[in-house]
């Protein structure tokens, strides 16, 4: 049996080996679990995992390698990646790279061999909590002691969003929209391409007049890493926005739409991930099978004191999925409805977006 060479350090203290793969760097991070099937390289692509080891629960990972057209972010900032087995021979006729190539080039570790099963239910049962990746001759004191000194990243929205702004255009387009990046999601911007709007992509900090500048006919928070407090640049946009321009959230932008209104948001036990996720639309009693990915969630019974109402359940938890305020054209959504593992049944929320738009320019 070849020996083992890489091991996780969790910080209860169970350790788990297996065989390295992708970059061989030594990694602490914050361990998450994602119950998708499919869809590897979006979750290793999505910004929204920066500073996060995403355990796999699905027991192959790499067998139709990554390609070119897939990706949701330019630079994949995820922590790392344990998987149960890795395959390293892709059997798929899109696929320009290995998963490994991947992870070597944009120095993002993994780890296979390890028993996912076990690892997802610490983190079910104890919740989310840091993980150090190390050599398998590491000592287990030595991890720990290495895994408590790791400072806790609060600058992770800063770490991808754009510095400057650019466009995603579409031919004979009908409406402007103005997407603030914290870590946004291609696929998002496809969908609002394929709607009919050209996008303007700016940083997280940039100024309500930098915004209004682009003279847009709708403003979208974006999806991204870390706890929704420390975004205060956007939460302060959104405050003198609203009422002013059309606004849709999601994930990320949700939270921050919640904060901006006055609701509390907390840290989840484990948060949700992964592509099987029923939320209530609370308006039409319609039940969409959503795609997650967040640690935060909104507090519901804070929003009593604000202006918004809930709009969607999660009905797994009970957890707040969507809020709205009509009269500011303001709403967001906790889960993903670009991802589309529905396939179709969150689509209509970038609809209602467009309609928004059309009203507040024919009013």
């Amino acid at each position: 049996m070849k020996p083992y060479d890489r091991k996780i350090v969790l910080e209860n203290g169970r350790e788990f080996y297996g065989y390295g793969f992708g970059a061989h760097k030594e990694a602490v991070c914050e361990i998450v679990f994602n119950t998708s099937m499919v869809g590897y390289q979006e979750i290793l692509s999505d910004p929204s995992y920066t500073g996060q080891m995403v355990v796999m629960t699905y027991p192959l990972i790499g067998n139709y390698g990554v390609n070119d057209e897939d990706y949701e972010t330019k630079y994949p900032t995820i922590g790392g990646m344990i998987v149960r087995e890795y395959n390293d021979i892709p059997s798929n006729f899109r696929y320009t790279k290995t998963m490994n190539e991947e992870f070597e080039e944009h120095r993002i570790p993994g780890i296979s061999g390890i028993d996912t099963r076990c690892v997802t239910r610490i983190i079910r049962s104890e919740g989310s909590q840091r993980v150090i990746m190390t050599d398998a001759d590491v000592p287990t004191e030595e991890a720990l002691r290495r895994l408590r000194e790791h400072p806790i990243p609060t600058d992770t929205v800063s770490r991808v969003s754009c510095r400057k702004r650019w466009m995603s255009r579409t031919p004979n387009h009908k409406y402007d929209v103005v997407a603030v990046d914290c870590g946004i999601k291609y696929n998002i911007i496809r969908s609002l391409n394929q709607k009919g709007c050209n996008v303007t992509v700016v940083p997280y900090n940039a100024t309500v007049d930098e915004i209004l500048s682009f003279r847009p006919d709708g403003v979208f928070l974006s999806n991204g890493p870390g706890d929704p407090e420390y975004v205060t640049p956007v939460i302060e946009a959104v405050k003198k926005l609203r009422g002013r321009l059309p606004i849709f959230g999601i994930c990320l932008g949700h939270q921050m739409i919640s904060l901006a209104y006055g609701a509390r948001t907390f840290k989840m036990k484990f948060g949700h991930r992964g592509g099987n996720h029923p939320v209530k639309n609370l308006d039409t009693g319609k039940i969409e099978i959503t795609s997650q990915n967040h640690s935060f969630a909104v507090d519901i019974d804070s929003l009593k004191d604000t202006r918004l109402r809930l709009t969607h359940i999660n009905l797994l938890d009970n957890t707040a999925e969507g809020v709205e305020c009509p009269e500011d054209k303001v709403f967001s959504v906790q889960y993903h409805p670009e991802s589309a593992p529905g396939p179709q049944d969150s689509t209509g929320l970038f609809d209602k977006f467009i309609k928004m738009m059309e009203e507040h320019r024919n009013a």
